[in-house]
């Protein structure tokens, strides 16, 4: 029996959230903008009267401006998104106890085992989005299909507030037309490989021979071809699963451009501490470190070195992503930085060492430890390293409050 899977999607969920709250912006183009004093001046999201100026997510405010003169910019508001989106899966949770999120807005549901209470699955969505906008006051659009590719894809088909269905009998005439980027995971990267190869909608890339999906894209071919052919078999996990985790990085775009030797230590110091301090809360340790630099010029890259111990430790992560950035250095100021920790595996008893440099790995590690629950009490701020006083603006980047956790969601 096939299964009844839903996608659910908040439509421009950070500005439906702030005309919730004050409805006079509805009348107004709006964006909420992230923070341009510490240079995060970009379009988190836009409402419907933004988008006929064609401004766009992730674009630059300054160029949204341009576009749109009347654009009115207000600074998000995390919390109260967090707030809607944890009544937005309270919602949903009275349908089924498999709610798996893809972000702040999305989340997919399989109500297979729920359709003899509630109806059958456009039924349900149809209940779900009415409820969402007379409880909420923002509005979802619902995508219902037999998997969760063709599930997300059909949310997004039809926008505001509407439900899209996709049936095994019928996803060849719904989906096999639509622009091959409309897949998730192809990217602007992997669509022009594949428009090379000319192929430009589902269906042709459906039609492709797997073998030449692999060469073009390894792996990730085979995977693009089930997607295109209906052929997802990716579980929607339950609503306390723990995410499997891959890595856990940060990244930060600083308050001014780091021309110096002494500017990418503290900001690299800062990113290790996140990044150790969450590897201790979620017990793992890495095998892995990674950095992202991005220069003023807006020009990028990574570089990634093995360590010799799996380790937890802020100097440990520090002195590798040290190494990585002096070895590589940028030609240009750098504006954003940021540290991963990857090849992760569970943070087991270890066994205590004679060996100096794991002995001092191991009393480091409990000292950040102390330092944990000191921030944890009085604040991030109460503990910090000698060289962050060398600039305050630098070392009152709060890392910790800015991580990023990165979920394997199809590919563990």
């Amino acid at each position: 029996m096939d299964r009844t899977i839903l996608h659910a999607d908040g439509n421009c969920f950070y500005a439906s959230c702030e005309m919730q709250q004050n409805p006079e912006l509805k009348k107004v183009p709006l964006a909420v903008g992230g923070d341009e004093e510490s240079r995060h001046g970009i379009v988190l999201a836009k409402n419907d009267l933004a988008k006929k100026f064609k401004v766009v997510t992730g674009e630059a405010l300054v160029v949204a401006r341009k576009k749109c003169p009347g654009l009115v910019v207000i600074p998000a508001r995390h919390e109260l998104y967090l707030a809607v989106s944890q009544k937005l899966r309270e919602i949903f949770l009275q349908y089924t106890d498999q709610v798996e999120a893809f972000g702040l807005d999305e989340c997919w549901l399989d109500v297979t085992h729920s359709l003899h209470l509630f109806g059958d699955g456009e039924h349900i969505a149809e209940t779900i989005r009415q409820r969402v906008k007379d409880e909420l006051g923002i509005t979802v659009s619902v995508g219902v299909s037999y998997n969760k590719i063709f599930a997300k894809l059909g949310s997004d088909m039809k926008k505001p507030d509407a439900v899209t269905v996709i049936t095994r009998e019928d996803y060849k005439l719904k989906v096999w037309p639509l622009p091959v980027c409309e897949l998730l995971y192809v990217g602007n990267a992997t669509r022009a490989k594949l428009k090379r190869s000319h192929i430009r909608t589902i269906g042709q890339l459906a039609r492709m021979s797997p073998d030449v999906l692999h060469g073009l894209f390894g792996k990730m071919g085979y995977v693009l071809w089930i997607f295109a052919n209906g052929q997802d078999p990716a579980a929607v996990a339950k609503s306390d699963a723990l995410p499997y985790i891959k890595s856990v990085g940060n990244s930060s775009t600083t308050p001014h451009d780091l021309r110096n030797e002494n500017d990418i230590k503290i900001t690299l110091y800062l990113m290790s501490e996140s990044v150790a301090s969450r590897l201790r809360d979620y017990g793992y340790r890495c095998r892995t470190v990674q950095i992202y630099v991005r220069a003023n010029d807006l020009s990028w890259y990574q570089r990634q070195t093995p360590l010799p111990y799996a380790c937890q430790d802020a100097n440990e992560l520090f002195k590798a992503a040290c190494a990585l950035y002096f070895k590589y250095p940028s030609r240009q100021p750098v504006r954003s930085l940021g540290v991963r920790a990857s090849n992760l595996e569970a943070d087991r008893v270890t066994q205590l060492s004679f060996l100096p440099e794991l002995a001092a790995i191991q009393r480091h590690e409990n000292l950040e430890r102390a330092v944990d629950r000191m921030r944890s009490r009085y604040g991030h701020y109460i503990v910090q390293r000698g060289i962050m006083m060398t600039d305050g603006k630098l070392s009152r980047i709060n890392p910790k409050e800015d991580h990023l956790i990165h979920p394997v969601t199809y590919f563990k």
